[in-house]
Protein backbone atom coordinates (compact mmCIF):
# COMPACT_ATOMS: atom_id res chain seq x y z
CA UNK A 1 0.00 0.00 0.00
CA UNK A 2 1.14 3.41 -0.42
CA UNK A 3 0.13 5.76 2.59
CA UNK A 4 -0.62 9.56 2.21
CA UNK A 5 -2.30 11.55 4.75
CA UNK A 6 -3.81 15.20 4.54
CA UNK A 7 -2.73 18.25 5.50
CA UNK A 8 -5.40 19.62 7.71
CA UNK A 9 -4.92 17.05 9.93
CA UNK A 10 -1.89 18.85 11.18
CA UNK A 11 -4.02 22.86 11.57
CA UNK A 12 -1.44 25.75 11.97
CA UNK A 13 1.62 23.64 11.38
CA UNK A 14 4.60 24.86 8.76
CA UNK A 15 4.39 23.05 5.66
CA UNK A 16 7.83 22.04 6.00
CA UNK A 17 7.27 20.72 9.47
CA UNK A 18 4.29 18.67 8.40
CA UNK A 19 6.45 17.26 5.49
CA UNK A 20 9.07 16.28 7.57
CA UNK A 21 6.89 15.11 10.15
CA UNK A 22 4.51 12.61 7.87
CA UNK A 23 7.69 11.29 6.24
CA UNK A 24 9.18 10.35 9.68
CA UNK A 25 6.46 8.66 10.27
CA UNK A 26 5.92 6.71 6.96
CA UNK A 27 4.00 8.69 4.95
CA UNK A 28 5.17 9.16 1.18
CA UNK A 29 2.14 11.26 0.10
CA UNK A 30 0.21 14.50 1.61
CA UNK A 31 -2.75 15.62 0.61
CA UNK A 32 -3.29 19.09 0.55
CA UNK A 33 -7.21 20.85 1.71
CA UNK A 34 -6.99 24.60 -0.70
CA UNK A 35 -8.48 26.03 2.12
CA UNK A 36 -5.37 25.38 4.60
CA UNK A 37 -3.34 27.48 1.78
CA UNK A 38 -5.45 30.21 0.92
CA UNK A 39 -9.29 31.58 0.70
CA UNK A 40 -8.69 30.64 -3.25
CA UNK A 41 -6.59 28.69 -4.88
CA UNK A 42 -5.58 31.60 -7.39
CA UNK A 43 -4.13 33.56 -4.61
CA UNK A 44 -1.38 30.98 -4.27
CA UNK A 45 1.17 32.20 -6.45
CA UNK A 46 2.90 29.42 -9.42
CA UNK A 47 6.28 30.13 -6.92
CA UNK A 48 4.42 29.26 -4.14
CA UNK A 49 3.06 26.06 -5.70
CA UNK A 50 6.31 25.32 -6.45
CA UNK A 51 7.86 25.78 -2.79
CA UNK A 52 5.49 23.59 -1.60
CA UNK A 53 6.36 20.58 -3.97
CA UNK A 54 10.14 21.39 -3.33
CA UNK A 55 9.55 21.13 0.28
CA UNK A 56 7.96 18.24 0.41
CA UNK A 57 10.11 16.43 -1.69
CA UNK A 58 13.23 17.87 -0.05
CA UNK A 59 11.50 15.70 2.75
CA UNK A 60 10.95 12.74 0.34
CA UNK A 61 7.17 13.09 0.24
CA UNK A 62 5.13 13.52 -2.52
CA UNK A 63 2.15 15.88 -2.78
CA UNK A 64 -0.44 13.71 -4.45
CA UNK A 65 -3.41 16.16 -4.86
CA UNK A 66 -6.51 17.93 -3.40
CA UNK A 67 -9.12 17.64 -1.64
CA UNK A 68 -11.93 19.58 0.10
CA UNK A 69 -11.95 21.35 -3.30
CA UNK A 70 -14.81 24.20 -2.53
CA UNK A 71 -14.95 24.26 1.06
CA UNK A 72 -14.97 28.26 2.28
CA UNK A 73 -15.35 29.33 -0.78
CA UNK A 74 -18.74 31.70 -1.76
CA UNK A 75 -20.15 31.71 -5.19
CA UNK A 76 -19.44 28.13 -6.46
CA UNK A 77 -21.77 25.08 -6.74
CA UNK A 78 -21.58 21.86 -8.36
CA UNK A 79 -25.62 21.90 -8.77
CA UNK A 80 -26.77 25.33 -9.20
CA UNK A 81 -29.65 26.04 -11.34
CA UNK A 82 -27.26 29.35 -12.32
CA UNK A 83 -25.38 28.45 -15.65
CA UNK A 84 -23.46 31.58 -14.58
CA UNK A 85 -23.00 29.89 -11.06
CA UNK A 86 -22.24 26.57 -12.95
CA UNK A 87 -19.26 27.97 -15.35
CA UNK A 88 -17.59 29.94 -12.34
CA UNK A 89 -17.64 26.47 -10.55
CA UNK A 90 -16.32 24.87 -13.85
CA UNK A 91 -13.77 27.21 -14.69
CA UNK A 92 -12.86 27.04 -10.72
CA UNK A 93 -12.38 22.94 -11.28
CA UNK A 94 -10.21 23.82 -14.00
CA UNK A 95 -8.03 26.48 -12.01
CA UNK A 96 -7.12 23.73 -8.82
CA UNK A 97 -6.33 21.70 -11.71
CA UNK A 98 -3.53 23.74 -12.73
CA UNK A 99 -2.71 23.86 -9.40
CA UNK A 100 -2.83 20.17 -8.08
CA UNK A 101 -0.53 19.79 -11.04
CA UNK A 102 1.66 22.84 -9.59
CA UNK A 103 2.23 20.87 -6.96
CA UNK A 104 2.91 17.44 -8.26
CA UNK A 105 -0.32 15.84 -7.44
CA UNK A 106 -2.48 14.56 -10.00
CA UNK A 107 -5.77 13.55 -8.31
CA UNK A 108 -8.61 16.22 -7.27
CA UNK A 109 -11.22 14.68 -4.73
CA UNK A 110 -14.67 16.18 -4.96
CA UNK A 111 -16.54 16.10 -1.97
CA UNK A 112 -17.38 19.53 -0.37
CA UNK A 113 -21.18 18.61 0.51
CA UNK A 114 -22.56 22.25 1.23
CA UNK A 115 -21.32 23.13 -2.78
CA UNK A 116 -23.17 19.80 -3.97
CA UNK A 117 -26.63 20.45 -2.40
CA UNK A 118 -30.42 19.65 -4.07
CA UNK A 119 -30.96 23.63 -4.73
CA UNK A 120 -34.45 24.18 -2.79
CA UNK A 121 -37.35 23.09 -5.12
CA UNK A 122 -35.14 21.22 -7.29
CA UNK A 123 -35.80 17.40 -7.69
CA UNK A 124 -32.81 14.79 -7.80
CA UNK A 125 -33.09 14.48 -11.52
CA UNK A 126 -32.36 18.14 -11.82
CA UNK A 127 -29.25 17.74 -9.69
CA UNK A 128 -28.01 15.28 -11.79
CA UNK A 129 -27.92 17.24 -14.83
CA UNK A 130 -26.83 20.31 -13.29
CA UNK A 131 -24.19 18.56 -11.70
CA UNK A 132 -22.85 17.13 -14.89
CA UNK A 133 -22.90 20.09 -16.86
CA UNK A 134 -20.72 21.51 -14.52
CA UNK A 135 -18.37 18.45 -14.66
CA UNK A 136 -18.73 18.86 -18.26
CA UNK A 137 -17.61 22.36 -18.49
CA UNK A 138 -14.88 21.50 -16.97
CA UNK A 139 -13.35 17.98 -18.38
CA UNK A 140 -11.08 19.77 -20.94
CA UNK A 141 -9.26 21.57 -18.18
CA UNK A 142 -9.32 18.80 -15.88
CA UNK A 143 -7.47 16.46 -18.41
CA UNK A 144 -5.15 19.39 -20.38
CA UNK A 145 -3.85 19.88 -16.65
CA UNK A 146 -3.32 15.86 -16.26
CA UNK A 147 -5.45 15.82 -13.26
CA UNK A 148 -8.14 13.05 -12.03
CA UNK A 149 -11.08 14.09 -10.78
CA UNK A 150 -12.56 11.98 -8.32
CA UNK A 151 -16.34 11.90 -7.65
CA UNK A 152 -17.26 11.22 -3.49
CA UNK A 153 -19.96 9.64 -2.64
CA UNK A 154 -20.98 11.07 1.21
CA UNK A 155 -22.88 9.68 3.69
CA UNK A 156 -26.44 11.14 4.53
CA UNK A 157 -25.69 12.02 7.63
CA UNK A 158 -23.08 15.37 5.35
CA UNK A 159 -24.60 15.27 1.73
CA UNK A 160 -28.11 15.14 0.37
CA UNK A 161 -26.81 14.38 -2.91
CA UNK A 162 -24.16 11.74 -4.53
CA UNK A 163 -24.88 9.79 -1.12
CA UNK A 164 -23.66 6.01 -2.75
CA UNK A 165 -21.22 5.01 -4.66
CA UNK A 166 -23.85 3.93 -7.06
CA UNK A 167 -25.06 7.54 -7.51
CA UNK A 168 -21.47 8.65 -8.16
CA UNK A 169 -21.09 6.34 -10.62
CA UNK A 170 -24.16 6.97 -12.51
CA UNK A 171 -22.93 10.56 -12.93
CA UNK A 172 -19.53 9.46 -13.86
CA UNK A 173 -21.15 7.20 -16.44
CA UNK A 174 -23.02 10.25 -17.79
CA UNK A 175 -19.56 12.05 -18.66
CA UNK A 176 -18.04 9.43 -19.69
CA UNK A 177 -14.25 10.31 -19.51
CA UNK A 178 -11.36 8.62 -18.02
CA UNK A 179 -9.91 11.34 -16.36
CA UNK A 180 -13.22 11.30 -13.82
CA UNK A 181 -13.45 8.63 -11.51
CA UNK A 182 -14.73 7.58 -8.35
CA UNK A 183 -13.54 7.74 -4.97
CA UNK A 184 -14.08 5.57 -2.04
CA UNK A 185 -13.94 6.78 1.54
CA UNK A 186 -14.60 4.12 4.48
CA UNK A 187 -16.51 6.70 6.74
CA UNK A 188 -18.63 6.86 3.56
CA UNK A 189 -19.02 3.50 2.88
CA UNK A 190 -19.98 2.61 6.14
CA UNK A 191 -23.46 4.26 5.67
CA UNK A 192 -24.06 1.67 2.68
CA UNK A 193 -26.20 -1.41 3.07
CA UNK A 194 -23.56 -3.00 0.98
CA UNK A 195 -20.90 -4.68 2.75
CA UNK A 196 -17.33 -1.99 2.33
CA UNK A 197 -15.23 -4.93 0.58
CA UNK A 198 -18.07 -5.73 -1.74
CA UNK A 199 -18.42 -1.91 -3.00
CA UNK A 200 -14.57 -1.90 -3.37
CA UNK A 201 -14.80 -5.22 -5.78
CA UNK A 202 -18.26 -3.80 -7.21
CA UNK A 203 -16.69 -0.56 -8.18
CA UNK A 204 -12.71 -1.26 -8.80
CA UNK A 205 -12.70 -0.36 -12.55
CA UNK A 206 -14.02 3.12 -11.75
CA UNK A 207 -12.07 3.69 -8.48
CA UNK A 208 -9.08 6.20 -8.48
CA UNK A 209 -8.31 7.43 -5.35
CA UNK A 210 -9.28 6.11 -1.41
CA UNK A 211 -9.79 7.41 2.22
CA UNK A 212 -8.87 5.68 4.88
CA UNK A 213 -10.74 6.27 8.36
CA UNK A 214 -13.34 4.83 10.71
CA UNK A 215 -17.34 5.53 10.73
CA UNK A 216 -16.36 7.48 13.84
CA UNK A 217 -14.80 10.64 11.94
CA UNK A 218 -11.64 8.88 13.49
CA UNK A 219 -8.58 7.52 12.09
CA UNK A 220 -7.98 3.62 11.07
CA UNK A 221 -7.49 1.80 13.77
CA UNK A 222 -9.36 4.10 16.00
CA UNK A 223 -13.06 2.50 16.13
CA UNK A 224 -14.68 -0.43 15.52
CA UNK A 225 -14.19 -1.13 11.31
CA UNK A 226 -12.08 -3.45 10.45
CA UNK A 227 -9.48 -3.00 7.75
CA UNK A 228 -8.34 -6.38 7.12
CA UNK A 229 -11.36 -7.41 4.83
CA UNK A 230 -11.12 -3.92 3.32
CA UNK A 231 -7.56 -4.15 2.51
CA UNK A 232 -8.20 -7.63 1.20
CA UNK A 233 -10.78 -6.15 -1.29
CA UNK A 234 -8.09 -3.73 -2.60
CA UNK A 235 -5.75 -6.29 -2.84
CA UNK A 236 -7.62 -8.70 -4.25
CA UNK A 237 -8.75 -6.21 -7.41
CA UNK A 238 -5.26 -5.03 -8.49
CA UNK A 239 -5.78 -1.60 -6.46
CA UNK A 240 -2.57 0.62 -7.13
CA UNK A 241 -3.60 4.38 -5.97
CA UNK A 242 -3.29 5.44 -2.44
CA UNK A 243 -4.77 4.50 0.69
CA UNK A 244 -5.24 8.44 2.41
CA UNK A 245 -5.49 8.79 5.84
CA UNK A 246 -8.87 11.65 6.09
CA UNK A 247 -9.74 12.30 9.84
CA UNK A 248 -12.63 14.46 11.12
CA UNK A 249 -11.92 14.27 14.94
CA UNK A 250 -8.68 15.91 15.71
CA UNK A 251 -8.02 14.27 19.09
CA UNK A 252 -5.98 13.14 20.46
CA UNK A 253 -3.12 15.02 18.41
CA UNK A 254 -2.34 15.13 14.90
CA UNK A 255 0.74 13.21 15.55
CA UNK A 256 -0.95 10.13 17.50
CA UNK A 257 -2.99 10.68 14.58
CA UNK A 258 -0.90 10.11 11.95
CA UNK A 259 1.78 7.64 14.02
CA UNK A 260 -1.13 5.01 15.43
CA UNK A 261 -3.47 5.16 11.94
CA UNK A 262 -0.49 3.88 9.32
CA UNK A 263 1.12 1.72 12.47
CA UNK A 264 -2.78 -0.26 11.98
CA UNK A 265 -3.16 -0.23 8.72
CA UNK A 266 0.51 -1.79 8.37
CA UNK A 267 -0.80 -4.32 10.54
CA UNK A 268 -3.85 -5.10 8.85
CA UNK A 269 -1.68 -4.99 5.41
CA UNK A 270 0.89 -7.62 7.27
CA UNK A 271 -2.36 -10.26 7.96
CA UNK A 272 -3.16 -10.37 4.42
CA UNK A 273 -2.62 -13.77 3.03
CA UNK A 274 0.17 -14.03 0.70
Amino acid sequence: MRYAICNETFEGWDHARICATVAELGYTGLEMAPFTLASRITDVTLAQRHKLRQEAEAAGVRIIGLHWLLAKTEGLMLTSPDVEVRERTADYLVELAKACRDMGGDLMVFGSPAQRRIPAGATRAQAVDHAVDTFRRAVAGVADAGVRLCLEPLAPTEADFIQTAAEACEILDHIDHPNFVLHLDVKAMSSEKTPIPELIKKHAAVTGHFHANDANRRGPGFGHVDFVPIFKALKDTNYAGWVSVEVFDYTPDPVTIARESIRYMRECEARLPV
